[in-house]
């Protein structure tokens, strides 16, 4: 890998030849339903930087999705990693345990928000995170219903699916099965579903919930509320803290759990090592996974005891859950993320500032928000209407990729762009990759002007 001086370095128009014959491959043998967002393939990676291929060397603000939260190849977690290799690579849990499974059960009770007992289950994606939470809800409440909101994405398993608000591309035509989902609005205050304005709306949506649990939705049928506390894939739609603190109330007035998803804002992406620390509020129940694992498919479920402990023996688990590799690199994650989060918050300042001088000088950008280094621009074609404009914003994507920076989208209408950068990115890469983001939208700017 090339020093960050020197980056980002292209030497061929992306995508090269080597990238072009492998996405032939990929085209022939996988099917189109399992996607890629740019046309590149990865040849070696490391920190904040990404080396295709055909030689050309970007800057990462992606990060895999927030997989990488410490960065590429972390040297404390690769090293983890070699050092389990010459132990043992699978054991089953349920057959014969091991200790690092144990030792980071206990470690994400002690750092998740609440001063009470938890219990934690290791699994292998953020789906079944999700899938195991609510299932734990279902069993302790003996309720049948479980209510998410708009804009969400909670995964691609059948009921994660059925929780996620957008059709397209997650669920269309795949026989959603979400007949016990009540779904709300969420506290997109950019896109009010009430037409009203913050702080002024009183917190409408959080009323029309109260409103909902009164007249059509039984609070005796609902076994838990669901939520992101700040949304992913709708486009890093952060609520008003009061929006948050408000569900809290709600639940704890029908005595109905309340499960966060932490699967992309976790692991110090926001500045604190769960976004839902920024609300003052504590869960019942918190999804973890794709940063977990360090960059090794790890995910979890950790909740109250007397909620985990309602399922019976055999109830939870899977074969590859908490695989042994993936728990020791998640230990050594979950230390350095948490040493991290000061820097975070200094880098995101970073980040915010700039983009809001961005948003001063061009009209594409109707919206800039987030926390920490969860970060992300939504594109308008007029500000006053806030018309979506989802060709501008794959214009300026290509144009990122094509000068050396991976950076995606997100969003519901498909005009928004997101920024994951690792939490240890120097300042110097961060400036170099916002540098190559304005002059895209400088670009696409003046091609639409």
């Amino acid at each position: 890998m090339v020093s960050s001086v020197e980056v980002p370095k292209i030497v061929v128009t992306p995508p090269g030849p080597k990238s072009r014959e492998l996405m032939k491959l990929k085209e022939r043998y996988v099917p189109r339903g399992v996607y890629t967002v740019t046309p590149i393939f990865v040849e070696e990676s490391e920190g904040a930087l990404i080396r295709d291929v055909d030689g050309n060397v970007y800057i990462d603000f992606a990060t895999g999705i927030s997989c990488l939260n410490v960065g590429h190849r972390n040297p404390k977690v690769i090293e983890a990693v070699k050092e389990q290799l010459d132990r043992y690579l699978h054991l089953c849990f349920h057959v014969t345990p091991y200790e690092p499974y144990v030792r980071l059960a206990k470690k994400l009770a002690e750092i998740t928000p609440g001063d009470f007992e938890k219990k934690t289950v290791l699994v292998n994606s953020g789906a079944e995170a999700v899938e195991n939470a609510v299932k734990v809800a279902i069993k302790y409440t003996g309720r049948p219903l479980v209510a998410a909101f708009e804009y969400a994405f909670h995964g691609r398993t059948r009921l994660a699916m059925a929780l996620t608000g957008s059709v397209h591309p997650y669920k269309h035509g795949l026989g959603v099965m979400d007949v016990r989902v009540r779904r709300f609005p969420y506290g997109y205050c950019y896109r009010c579903s009430f037409g009203l304005e913050y702080p002024e709306c009183g917190i409408r949506c959080i009323e029309y919930i109260r409103e909902m649990l009164e007249i059509h939705v039984s609070p005796d049928d609902i076994a838990a509320f669901i939520a992101e506390p700040i949304q992913g894939e709708g486009g890093f739609i952060v609520p008003p803290k009061e929006f948050i603190q408000g569900l809290r109330k709600v639940c704890d007035e029908n005595g109905i759990p309340l499960i966060i998803d932490e699967v992309q804002s976790g692991m110090g992406r926001t500045g604190r090592m769960f976004a839902i620390e920024h609300y003052d509020v504590v869960p019942d129940i918190i999804t973890m996974a794709k940063s977990l694992g360090g960059g090794l498919p790890l995910a979890a479920a950790i909740g109250r005891a007397e909620i985990m402990e309602s399922v019976q023996v055999g109830g939870l688990g899977g074969t590859f859950g908490g695989n042994p590799l993936s728990c020791v690199a998640a230990l050594e994650a979950v230390d350095e993320a948490l040493g991290l989060l000061d820097e975070v918050k200094k880098l995101g300042e970073t980040l915010m500032g700039r983009l809001k001088e961005m948003q001063e000088k061009y009209e594409l950008i109707g919206d800039v928000r987030g926390m920490g280094l969860m970060v992300a621009v939504e594109f308008v074609k007029d500000r006053r209407t806030k018309e979506p404009v989802k060709d501008e914003r794959n214009k300026i994507l290509r144009e990122c990729l094509r000068n050396g920076l991976v950076v995606i989208g997100a969003g519901a209408y498909g005009n928004v762009i997101r920024f994951l950068p690792p939490l240890n990115i120097s300042e110097e890469l961060l400036n170099k990759g916002l540098d190559i983001f304005e002059r895209a939208v400088k670009k696409v700017s003046k091609s639409t002007g």
